[in-house]
């Protein structure tokens, strides 16, 4: 895909009831979290995209109604160094999901053709090759019955801005910028030069992005919780599980006047 960012800057208003749509697609995510649950199924959800184009304020509301016990956010940051020595997807190869898990990684193994690439914490033979080496991660994932969801959050430069000084307005929200933000604002065209390469060489059919329009944050939570939604969805059995019966024996001997339960 040679995607160009400017299709996705509309930025218009939401235009249904946010707040009822919002929970009627947590209540919707609960039963998808719950047949990944009983059917052991996994699911890698993938997100990157711009300093405050409200990552993390999706994932938030995406898990909301999730059963803790079942999903991991991974915040991925700059490498330890023990991860530094090793290949750079020995780390994410740690946080993988298993049976009936759901992980989300804000940010990805995508910062190696990214930040690594820009601030040239990588050579260039190393980014280079690492668009096929991310491929195969994918593929393996796909291969091995993992659902693997890749999200792109997308904002203009004027609507970082504006972000940023609100959060530099809020004493409360400061924690979330930092001078990272700002070195990273003056290399946009930079980023973008690695966001372009990134969706042409590493959208796949087995692993393709989906890019959304993140100007507007009411639209931009609904389309990311409705891509979600849809994309586990699809590769999950939703029809309840039948009662196990060794279960039902136990629970008629301790409620006899259960009514059918089976």
């Amino acid at each position: 895909m040679a995607a160009d960012l400017s299709n996705f800057e509309h930025g218009g208003g939401y235009d249904g009831d946010y707040d009822a749509d919002l929970a009627a697609l947590q209540e919707r995510l609960g039963k998808i979290q719950s047949a990944y649950i009983s059917y052991g199924n996994s699911a890698i959800i993938a997100v990157e995209g711009w300093d405050a184009s409200g990552k993390g304020g999706a994932i938030s509301r995406l898990t909301a109604g999730w059963d803790p016990r079942w999903f991991e956010v991974w915040p991925i940051g700059a490498p330890t160094e023990e991860e530094r020595v090793r290949h750079f997807l020995w780390r994410f190869w740690k946080r993988l999901p298993g049976k009936g898990e759901i992980n989300i990684f804000d940010r990805t193994w995508y910062g190696r053709v990214l930040v690594e690439r820009v601030e040239g914490f990588c050579t260039d033979a190393q980014w280079q090759r690492a668009y096929d080496e991310i491929n195969e991660f994918e593929a393996q994932q796909r291969d091995n019955g993992v659902v693997l969801i890749k999200i792109f959050m997308h904002v203009t430069q004027d609507e970082q801005d504006k972000r940023f000084r609100k959060r530099l307005a809020d004493p409360w929200k400061r924690w979330k910028t930092g001078a990272e933000d700002y070195r990273n604002r003056e290399k946009r065209t930079a980023y973008l030069e690695t966001y372009h390469d990134m969706f042409k060489r590493c959208d796949t059919r087995w692993a393709p992005w989906t890019i959304i329009d993140a100007n507007n944050k009411k639209a931009a939570r609904i389309a990311f919780l409705t891509t979600v939604a849809d994309q586990l969805e699809k590769h999950a059995n939703m029809r309840p599980p039948p009662l196990d019966s060794d279960l039902e024996s136990l629970a008629r001997q301790a409620f006899p006047d259960l009514e059918d339960i089976s």
